[in-house]
């Protein structure tokens, strides 16, 4: 089986870090699995790495598409897995950084998708009910028809909230499958992140004052301003709707920052239930360790156990 390490865990741990100083030590490349990061020009709102923080480590996903283009979980699995294969032919483990819980969870266990053919009037509808209700009654609809797709998508994710609907409603089925054999499609080693709720939040509170003083307004604007639709797909994601809300004068500054906060607080919180569901992560309690190198060389050691590097 091809090898493979992942860093995952919810927003703002530190999965970054941790990724690139674990690459950097293994002479490897990083292979982004956040659903945000593979979109050019979105660069505050997803707390892209910039090149100085890369380190000249080769990062695969990220800035390849135009923020006017779809990306889906077949995309990701595909182009991925493809990945894996070259880095690992190459005679290196490559590390699969954070992100997308459906991702990541596509990736290892090899998820099957629905090949369900597109239906107007099916999508005409749904979209009609988005319309007089909002994306959050359809992500309850959702919720109620297929739950563990639910918890892979953002609440405002309306398209990827359709199309799930659309593949339920027309096959019966919920999005996705597992494959028919037990396991990993990998040799991999799971590393998951963690810390105590109330540390977490503090740390996404301070990562959205921070993001706004950097220009996130900024960004969103530059977006808007060169036609990218405010529809469109990564226009859905936390901080870009909430700052286009504040850009038509839906909302003032401080009361768009307050609902950021909570959108990204309450994704922490689906993210880590969606994790919950996956037994194979080695979870590393980022609060226990007395300063970071310390916890960097545990997680090198649970590497070099998992896959005999000496």
């Amino acid at each position: 089986m091809e090898r493979l390490i992942a860093v995952i865990g919810p927003t703002a741990v530190g999965k970054t870090r941790v990724s690139i100083d674990l690459a950097e030590k293994l002479g490897t490349e990083i292979i982004s699995g956040d659903s945000m990061l593979v979109y050019r020009r979105m660069d505050i709102g997803t707390a892209k790495p910039n090149a100085a923080e890369r380190r000249g480590i080769r990062h695969h996903l990220i800035d390849i598409l135009e923020p006017d283009e779809d990306f889906s979980v077949v995309d990701f699995q595909t182009q991925a897995a493809q990945l894996v294969a070259a880095i690992n032919a190459a005679g290196r483990i490559p590390v699969l950084a954070g992100g997308t819980g459906l991702y990541v969870k596509a990736l290892l266990e090899g998820y099957t998708f629905n090949a369900v053919e597109s239906d107007a009037e099916v999508r005409s509808r749904l979209a009609a009910l988005a319309d007089r209700h909002g994306s959050a009654y359809l992500y309850g609809l959702l919720q109620q028809a297929s739950p563990e797709a639910a918890a892979g998508l953002h609440p405002n994710d309306l398209r990827r909230i359709i199309r799930a609907l659309e593949i339920h409603q027309l096959s019966g089925e919920p999005v996705s499958r597992r494959r028919k054999t037990d396991g990993l499609s990998y040799d991999a080693l799971v590393i998951g992140l963690t810390m105590p709720r109330e540390m977490l939040y503090r740390r996404i509170n301070q990562r959205v004052d921070a993001m706004v003083e950097r220009g996130l307004v900024e960004e969103v604007a530059r977006l808007l301003d060169a036609g990218v639709p405010p529809d469109a797909q990564a226009m859905q994601g936390i901080g870009y709707k909430e700052i286009a809300l504040y850009l038509r004068g839906e909302t003032d500054l401080p009361e768009t920052v307050d609902r950021l906060k909570q959108a990204t607080r309450n994704f922490a919180k689906r993210q880590l239930t969606w994790y919950r569901k996956m037994n194979y992560i080695q979870w590393v309690p980022v609060d226990e360790f007395p300063d970071y190198e310390k916890m960097l060389a545990y997680i090198y050691s649970l590497v070099a156990g998992k896959f005999s590097l000496e």
